[in-house]
């Protein structure tokens, strides 16, 4: 697709799909870490089509006055709110691949943050991660996993017991040595 081919989509479809697709990649974001973040993450895909489409509905029918204009247009409706779901979707990749800080994390935090994806909530696995990493530091023995079971403790999301903490902890030692990840 050359420049001129994508300038013309942009034209084709106006300024609001674009004002609405922004909209659309905030709504999403702020769903994601609120309402809907115990939902499966298969549902986060379609989620910007589904809120594109009806926030392009809600324009449509605000901006002719008529409350029967998306049912009239239903594929013009469709074809454009579909539209701002893919560019919420582009805006999100673009922010994720470009904006966003990551946290970088080494393989060793990388593998401890698969091990304890739903043992400490979300928003708080990276930080755990490294906390562990440090707090291990090549120290593959007992010791190192008693550390490790008190950082998740203080960390877990509550659901898990003490014994399956320990479990938990011994098994990230386990395999940071067996993988020998550092």
């Amino acid at each position: 697709m050359s420049i001129i081919e994508i300038i013309d989509v942009f034209v084709f479809y106006g300024l609001d799909v674009i004002a609405l697709a922004f909209a659309t990649a905030v709504i999403v974001q702020v769903l994601k870490k609120t309402a809907l973040k115990n939902v499966q993450s298969k549902l986060y895909t379609f989620l910007p089509f589904i809120i594109g489409t009806f926030l392009y509905a809600v324009y449509e029918t605000i901006y002719h006055l008529d409350w029967q204009y998306c049912f009239l247009n239903l594929v013009s409706v469709l074809e454009y709110g579909i539209s701002v779901g893919a560019l919420a979707t582009l805006f999100y990749v673009l922010y994720e691949q470009f904006i966003r800080e990551s946290n970088d994390l080494t393989a060793a935090e990388n593998v401890i943050a698969e091990l304890i994806t739903g043992y400490v909530p979300d928003e708080s696995i990276e930080d755990a991660a490294k906390l562990i990493a440090e707090a291990i530091d090549g120290n593959l023995t007992d010791s190192g996993a008693e550390a490790a079971a008190q950082i998740l403790k203080d960390n877990s999301s509550g659901t898990a017991s003490d014994d399956n903490l320990q479990i938990l902890a011994k098994l990230i030692i386990r395999t940071l040595a067996t993988f020998s990840v550092s």
